[in-house]
């Protein structure tokens, strides 16, 4: 390769001023440089950065490459001699193949695009609930309280056996650990509290059992140990990641008139939405692997032991791949994002976020016809780039009565 190595020095921790909805300008540079480039980790390891889509895409479907936790270094804090703990069990997006498969294959049959499609009625009711509480509640609200979070949380819930009465205090504990606003002591108590409630929730399922997936898994040689961690995965991914989504994609749309406009002219449009949302915002921003032996990758070597950080939202607003990668377009035909990831990683829920999100926004618009952002666009607080799942902090809105 001729080409000059690009190097990416720090990594990002805001995005421009007015955009967004876009990858920091120094991700996006880098992509324009080439899809891969160099990357001083915290320390001084150093390791590389991945930006465009093809690449990404191989990485994550390469065996070669580890998900395992005690091989991974922080893309951004330096934890010294500290040595990352091997996953816990049940944590298996953060272990390779065989014990990953452990426990990601008894769950494969209950993600299904089939029983998603059986929690269609149930989610349109939640919907409707929500909106309910926000018209009978008036003019304005935060869509991030009010609707973006209730929505999956009670979703994710019910089909794991959450009791009702403990979801606003779990939801309240999931957000701590991921929001990546809260100190390092205050992310640990959540952290505790969260196991400690998982441990309780399968202690009664184990005692009764309930017309749920976690009821369903009790059933099985998983031990208490890796019943708990498979829920605190599972809900802490299932909350998190889709009602950003929810936020995030209503205040894009609500800033792109024309591209809601297609939509609410014509639902079939809808689905096509909800993948362009997902290529378009891509919440999950970065994800971490590392070389377990010399890998040839796009012209360069990858050497083992060497981490690699994956962009995600880079990829997806690869110019190679996607036309106008940087337009929001509802029309667009050029599937194939990375949102959910690829390979045996691949995101367990997606099926699920699609179902919510396909119900969601259509009823949202279709309640509130003259919704509108209740601040201008630039005051609405975003999370930091630090947080593990982007989207914003809170998003008020208004509408005509």
């Amino acid at each position: 390769m001729s080409e000059s190595l690009h190097t990416v020095p720090t990594l990002p921790a805001a995005r421009r001023p007015g955009c967004p909805f876009d990858p920091p300008a120094e991700l996006i540079d880098a992509r324009r440089h080439g899809p891969i480039s160099r990357y001083t980790f915290p320390g001084g390891k150093p390791g590389w950065l991945i930006t465009g889509y093809e690449l990404v895409r191989s990485v994550l479907a390469d065996p070669r490459f580890s998900s395992r936790k005690e091989l991974m270094l922080h893309p951004t804090v330096d934890y010294g001699d500290i040595e990352a703990p091997p996953a816990s069990p049940g944590e298996f997006l953060l272990m390779d193949d065989p014990r990953h498969r452990r426990y990601r294959k008894p769950l494969m049959g209950k993600f299904t695009v089939r029983r998603m499609r059986l929690l269609t009625e149930r989610i349109e009711q939640i919907t409707a609930e929500r909106l309910d509480a926000m018209e009978e509640s008036g003019p304005p609200a935060d869509l991030v309280t009010a609707f973006a979070k209730p929505v999956p949380a009670v979703a994710i819930c019910e089909l794991l056996g959450v009791p009702y009465a403990d979801r606003d205090s779990f939801q309240e504990q999931v957000d701590s650990l991921v929001n990546g606003e809260k100190s390092d002591e205050e992310v640990t108590a959540a952290y505790i509290a969260t196991q400690e409630y998982c441990a309780k929730l399968v202690a009664a399922k184990r005692a009764d059992p309930t017309d749920d997936v976690l009821s369903e898994l009790a059933d099985s040689d998983l031990t208490d140990e890796e019943l708990k961690g498979i829920a605190l995965l599972l809900l802490a991914a299932g909350l998190d990641t889709t009602s950003n989504m929810l936020a995030l994609g209503t205040f894009a749309l609500l800033s792109n008139p024309a591209q809601l406009a297609a939509l609410r002219a014509d639902p079939a449009l809808t689905d096509q939405a909800v993948e362009e949302l997902l290529r378009y915002l891509s919440v999950a921003k970065t994800f971490m692997r590392t070389a377990l032996e010399d890998v040839e990758l796009g012209g360069r070597t990858i050497e083992a032991g060497s981490p690699v950080i994956l962009s995600y939202s880079t990829a997806n607003r690869d110019p190679e791949r996607f036309a106008e990668p940087h337009a929001l377009d509802v029309h667009r035909q050029d599937g194939g994002h990375l949102a959910f990831g690829h390979g045996v990683h691949q995101c367990l829920g997606q099926q699920l976020a699609r179902v919510e999100m396909r119900v969601a926004f259509p009823a949202l618009f279709d309640r509130f016809p003259t919704l509108r952002l209740a601040v201008p666009a630039e005051e609405v607080g975003l999370r930091p780039e630090t947080a593990d799942v982007y989207g914003v902090k809170s998003l008020p809105v208004t509408w005509d009565s």
